[in-house]
């Protein structure tokens, strides 16, 4: 962390946020329409990233509805999820239900972050205190007398510093504003990571599960209407093993858990078309100090389990800009202020992260080698008592505490 240091390429706002994913761009467009002075860093070019979160849950679609903004969501292209399947050791249960929430939408939108992210910059720019500021990379905090008082940034042609009465971090899993700022992080640990690829789909294939579980083998397949996109979970740092099996073995075991994917799954014939995503569930134990704040994954990574980490990290920045957004009109918000927001969206948190981390060491543990399926009293449960899938549906769709809109608009004066 560097002092404060004259620099002539410099810009003063209200709010620097670090970080163009949900969580950033959310907060940057709820302030911006609340009459903040805001400035986003993202350190790409575009959004053009795979393998990123990529549903868009029924507690999100409601902030769309409360913005009046949903119509203009879905006309761009998605799938919608309207309950979710498992098949356990070749019987499917339904296991969630979203008809039953008290929301506009009662599925889970499936589209492309970078859709996502592009449509709520478009909105955002349409206020004129918003700046997103691309391929503009914060490479360390600025402290003044024990407050951070901005970021400093690196550009592919010079380097800026930002100064801003609040710097936000939400920066990911791997955020440099939470290591700069050396906020103590707790580790909870998890024993899988995740193969995540593409698999062509034969048009044909009607409806399937989301989830396949058999004999120790986890997998979610996503609908893409022309493609499945492909989560294939493997032991915690067992990617050298896989690979050593051979394609053809991880070809087999997928094939075993979704026969009807068929011969496409020649298709998959480089592990260049197979990322690895490494897995981990973390959680800061302060989220805050004098002037910083960190939210979204950069407060607490989460486990695609669910897929609920981008909704949660929106959730976040929902709840950030109601209780920031008129104080930063005036300048640098109290500690207090900071830590009321920790303290609102800390127990949904440990709720969802406790989930996962059960989830994973308990029904879904790919390190045993024991059949890992749902217990077959569950299963009868699940399929005989549809009422008992309106908890998981509550707790994916909506989450422990969704938030709501509370700020308001300011006049908006068209920039462009």
């Amino acid at each position: 962390m560097t002092q404060a240091t004259e620099n002539p390429q410099s810009i003063q706002t209200r709010c620097c946020i670090v970080g163009g994913g949900p969580a950033g761009m959310m907060l940057g467009f709820l302030l911006a329409r609340s009459g903040v002075d805001v400035v986003v860093l993202e350190k790409h070019k575009d959004f053009l990233r795979d393998f990123r979160g990529d549903t868009i849950h029924p507690s999100t679609l409601e902030l769309l509805v409360e913005l009046g903004l949903l119509d203009d969501f879905l006309q761009l292209p998605h799938q919608e999820l309207n309950s979710v399947k498992i098949t356990s050791d070749g019987q499917t249960v339904p296991i969630a239900d979203f008809a039953h929430l008290p929301t506009h939408c009662k599925f889970i939108a499936f589209m492309p972050q970078w859709d996502f992210l592009n449509f709520i910059a478009d909105k955002a720019k349409q206020y004129p205190s918003f700046q997103l500021r691309m391929e503009t990379e914060a490479i360390d905090l600025i402290e003044e007398n024990g407050t951070i008082t901005g970021v400093k940034a690196s550009t592919p042609t010079n380097e800026l510093v930002i100064k801003a009465d609040l710097v936000v971090g939400t920066d990911g899993r791997r955020s440099i504003i939470r290591d700069k700022a050396k906020l103590p992080v707790q580790d909870f640990g998890v024993p899988i990571d995740v193969l995540w690829m593409r698999i062509l789909k034969d048009p044909a294939i009607g409806e399937q599960s989301l989830g396949y579980l058999k004999a120790g083998k986890f997998m979610v397949l996503i609908d893409r209407r022309d493609y499945f996109q492909c989560g294939f979970l493997i032991p915690k740092g067992q990617y050298k093993t896989i690979k050593q099996r051979g394609l053809s073995a991880l070809q087999a075991d997928i094939l075993d858990l979704a026969p009807f994917v068929g011969d496409y799954i020649n298709e998959l014939d480089s592990w260049d078309k197979i990322s690895l995503l490494t897995v981990k569930i973390d959680r800061l134990r302060q989220w805050y100090k004098p002037g910083l704040l960190c939210i979204g994954d950069a407060a607490h990574a989460m486990s695609p389990a669910g897929g609920v980490g981008v909704n949660l990290a929106i959730q976040d920045a929902v709840a950030t800009a109601n209780q920031l957004a008129v104080p930063l009109q005036k300048g640098p918000v109290s500690t207090d202020l900071l830590a009321r927001i920790q303290r609102r969206r800390l127990w949904p948190v440990r709720v969802i992260q406790a989930g996962q981390i059960f989830a994973h060491r308990r029904l879904i543990n790919a390190s045993s080698t024991r059949p890992t399926g749902f217990p077959p009293y569950l299963l009868w449960l699940f399929r005989h008592l549809p009422v008992l899938r309106r908890l998981p549906a509550r707790l994916v769709g909506m989450g422990p505490r969704p938030e709501h809109i509370r700020t308001g608009e300011k006049q908006m004066e068209m920039s462009r």
